[in-house]
């Protein structure tokens, strides 16, 4: 099913795994805080926030703690 349409939050998602894949966001790298995301990837928080949980929770790419921010913990297999 190529060319299928994408929710905002997956192709986001697809965005940010290939810059970890690509090593532009290496593990370690901290991803930016909810106002300079939507700033940076010119969306809105709600979907910055459910791209987070995506890449958190179904994709494990990334880990968060709570007042210190979302960090990359895994790339892409």
């Amino acid at each position: 099913m190529t060319g299928m349409p994408k929710y905002a939050y997956v192709a986001l998602a697809d965005r940010i795994a290939a810059d970890i894949a690509s090593g532009k966001l290496p593990v370690g790298a901290r991803l930016p805080g909810e106002r300079e995301a939507t700033e940076l990837y010119r969306v809105s928080i709600g979907t910055w926030r459910r791209t987070v949980r995506y890449l958190r929770e179904e994709r494990h790419l990334v880990a968060t703690l709570p007042a210190k921010g979302t960090y990359v913990v895994a790339a892409p297999e």
